[in-house]
């Protein structure tokens, strides 16, 4: 099966062929939308900007052509010439789809259309037009991780269809071409880091890395070394150059995730260097230049915190030009199920399950469930079922919602836990949220230094 990336748009008056291919199209593309008339197309263009177009040739209207499909491919190649459009035909008309080709079309499909032969000509389009439009280069899908490691791979972000989203993707698509500064806020699970990386991917900054740093697990004594670099010898383990996350991203994005929980006295050092834009490593003398677009994140009230005097108010207001608000699942109930059967595909390739979706029962379930850890909850959950599941279904019996949240207390403190039961719940709090310290504490309601303490205590 090929790769699933990019956004594929469907323009066809059918009902019943829209719905077929939303069901066969998602696994092969990330982003499917369908619309029944070309009269919404050019709103869907500026909105959903999609790889391939896939436009039915014949409408209920006339246009003075003779044949919309012709008008509408060419209006698309016009608007945006990077994007494929693949042609939607009944066999009679052939000779005018051919035609289209020649005004720009990439191919054309006849119905009935053969799965594997539709499927391999919208990927094959797809491609083109992402090589096209520089979203497949190596530079621009390398994330890099707070440790420095590389993460290929396209945004998995899912803009679902509620009105908060909306608004969101629309704000997102107006700010991402410029170096506004970014602040994101949301409970915790509400998918900060992939709407940055969102962000990060549609900006002119593209094709550099984005460095994402999580402020809250870096320890005081390692923050300065850590964000600016040190020389040789500045320190007892200095024993080499350290290039700081500052300098990784320059010319990209530098992502402070929890940058609520920095300490009050290196706010003032990180806000010399977002007012200077240069950097002095640990132990140097030399200010390096750096250029960066500075996205950050919290799940904490920072205008309380800065009340309180815990957050200086002029670093607050250089990290929010731009303040995006991230709602919480329980807020956009309609994305509930869609983003389960998101899932439910990345699971079932990831484990080779034969799972394909869920029952009714499953469904309902699941979309009046409160989510208090909100996507990263739903997203542990459906892992778990898909794991356990032994049929192509999930029912009620396979989702175990209670016992699948992250980043929410347990309804056991620990300290009221045998050491077994205590070492077990560390382990699955770390994993679950894959060694990110900052998350697994909170998701068991201790401290950072607890849970190195019992991490230590237990060997892991």
């Amino acid at each position: 099966m090929a790769a699933k990336k990019g956004k594929i748009l469907i323009v066809d008056d059918n009902a019943g062929i829209r719905q077929a291919l939303k069901i066969l199209l998602p696994m092969y593309f990330e982003e499917v939308e369908a619309i029944p008339s070309p009269a919404g197309l050019v709103t869907s263009l500026e909105r959903f900007r999609p790889d391939v177009v896939l436009l039915d040739m014949n409408f209920h209207t006339d246009i003075n052509t003779g044949n919309e499909g012709l008008y509408w491919a060419g209006e698309t190649k016009k608007m945006m010439p990077e994007v494929e459009v693949v042609l939607f035909t009944a066999y009679a008309d052939i000779q005018l789809a051919v035609e289209g080709m020649k005004r720009g079309a990439f191919d054309f499909i006849v119905k009935p259309w053969d799965n594997e032969k539709l499927a391999a000509t919208l990927t094959a389009a797809r491609d083109k037009a992402r090589r096209a439009m520089g979203r497949d280069s190596l530079a621009k899908d390398l994330i890099m991780t707070g440790d420095g490691s590389g993460m290929p791979g396209d945004s998995c972000m899912y803009w679902g269809s509620s009105q908060a989203m909306a608004l969101i993707r629309k704000t997102v698509g107006k700010i991402a071409p410029t170096d506004a500064t970014v602040l994101i806020t949301g409970e915790n699970g509400t998918g900060k880091d992939v709407l940055a990386r969102e962000i990060h991917s549609l900006s002119l900054r593209s094709e550099k890395p984005m460095v994402a740093v999580d402020a809250g697990a870096i320890t005081e004594t390692l923050f300065e070394s850590e964000l600016f670099g040190h020389v040789k010898g500045a320190f007892t383990d200095a024993h080499a150059d350290h290039v700081g996350k500052f300098e990784q991203a320059d010319g990209g994005t530098l992502f402070l995730d929890e940058i609520g929980n920095i300490p009050l006295h290196l706010q003032a050092k990180l806000l010399r260097v977002l007012q200077n834009r240069s950097i002095v490593r640990v132990g140097g003398t030399q200010a390096v230049p750096v250029n960066i677009r500075l996205i950050c994140a919290t799940n904490m009230d920072l205008e309380q915190l800065v009340r309180d005097g815990k957050f200086r108010e002029d670093l607050y207001y250089r990290i929010n030009t731009v303040h995006i608000a991230l709602p919480p699942l329980r807020e956009r109930r309609e994305d509930i199920v869609p983003l389960a059967e998101r899932f439910i595909t990345q699971y079932a390739e990831k484990y080779h399950r034969s799972v394909t979706g869920l029952d009714d029962s499953a469904a309902e379930a699941l979309a009046s469930h409160r989510w208090s850890g909100n996507i990263r909850e739903l997203q542990n959950c459906i892992e778990k079922a898909v794991i356990l599941s032994e049929g192509r279904m999930l029912g009620t019996n396979d989702i175990q919602m209670e016992q699948a949240r992250a980043g929410i207390p347990p309804t056991v403190p620990l300290k009221a836990l045998g050491d077994a039961e205590e070492e077990r719940m560390v382990r699955e709090a770390v994993m679950r949220c894959n060694g990110n310290i900052s998350a697994a504490a909170k998701a068991l309601g201790i401290s950072r230094p607890t849970l190195y303490a019992k991490m230590k205590k237990y060997g892991l």
